[in-house]
């Protein structure tokens, strides 16, 4: 049996196409974003959404969000997201040092997932005057949080109030692989009409390579020099941009995230009754006690508490099958 860790996808291997790809680029070529790989990035994710893109990499999906909510978001605005969105629990205060001391406007919604009526309640109460912060623009997290997926249906509703607002959009698509393969559906469809997506790669099966992709090319325009001040314009910048084109190559990312997807549907078949959230994406959140928990790490299988009552479990794009049936067969005899 292969690894029983289901710590994090963040700790999973990195593929060895991307290795291949990373060997491949190790020629001179031009520094920053002028070599021939980088160069490609528009036309790659245009071809894959269908509709004109401009993308640039980064090293982390905190500096994809922030980097791209930057040229949203004025310093005295604000961003709506969910009070559990990663930009406001797992980001460390980096919107608002990247943003200037903008502000993030916490929704409610289950799931980790904001719907437009809890967006108006948060923005309607505020007043248009000097003496409050302004929206100027919606983050969402596709899966979110909590391993759910927005439907495009959702999307597009949320779009639309967006549209009414003067907001923009961001999706934060740090598993956004993940939510794709879920939903079956194409990956316009998976992001709806936002004006930007954090792509995420690192936690399937990347290294160190996000991507930003502005579906509104004058923000990326803006975020060229932002990334740079924010010291995020790598001089090899082609290994970045190898990475996401190895990725993008023959859908690797789908594939991954489908198998990722696979093992954590084949623990939570197991898992009956203890499931806090239905199981969309790579991550389980599961009830179970501490002594539960105990006899689970005794066993071998690795994984995070979550809260005093709970443990979460991810599986990656490489989760052994044996390892995830086991945990399901552990899980269902506790």
């Amino acid at each position: 049996m292969g690894s029983k860790q289901f710590l994090s996808d963040n700790a999973a291997a990195v593929h060895p196409r991307l290795w291949e790809a990373m060997r491949a680029a190790d020629e001179p070529d031009a520094p920053y974003d002028g070599d021939a790989i980088s160069q490609e990035l528009d036309a790659r994710f245009t071809e894959l959404f269908g509709r004109e893109c401009a993308a640039l990499w980064v090293a982390t999906g905190t500096a994809a969000n922030c980097l791209a909510l930057s040229t949203m978001v004025q310093p005295h605005g604000g961003v709506v997201c969910h009070e559990e969105a990663h930009i406001e629990v797992d980001e460390g205060g980096a919107p608002g040092f990247y943003l200037h001391g903008a502000k993030l406007l916490l929704a409610g919604g289950e799931g980790a997932k904001i719907t437009p009526d809890g967006i108006a309640a948060v923005i309607d109460p505020i007043r248009d005057d000097v003496h409050q912060v302004q929206p100027h623009a919606i983050s969402l997290t596709q899966a979110s949080e909590y391993g759910r997926c927005y439907r495009p249906e959702e999307l597009a509703a949320i779009g639309a109030l967006a549209k009414e607002r003067g907001l923009a959009l961001h999706v934060d698509g740090a598993r956004f692989g993940n939510a794709v393969a879920f939903l079956g559906c194409s990956p316009a469809e998976a992001v709806g009409p936002a004006e930007a997506l954090s792509f995420g790669f690192v936690k399937n099966g990347g290294m160190s390579a996000e991507a930003i992709v502005f579906f509104d090319p004058d923000l990326a325009d803006v975020a060229r020099y932002r990334r740079k001040r924010a010291g995020h314009l790598q001089s090899k910048g082609r290994y970045l941009a190898a990475q996401i084109v190895a990725m993008l190559e023959n859908d690797l990312w789908l594939d991954n995230a489908r198998a990722a997807n696979a093992a954590a549907a084949e623990i939570a078949s197991s898992c009956g009754g203890r499931l806090m959230h239905p199981v969309e994406a790579n991550e389980l959140f599961v009830r179970c006690t501490a002594e539960e928990r105990e006899a689970l790490r005794a066993q071998g299988f690795g994984f995070y508490d979550w809260g005093s009552d709970a443990a979460r479990f991810v599986t990656a794009w490489n989760s052994d099958p044996e390892a995830a049936s086991a945990l399901a067969k552990a899980i269902a005899a506790l």
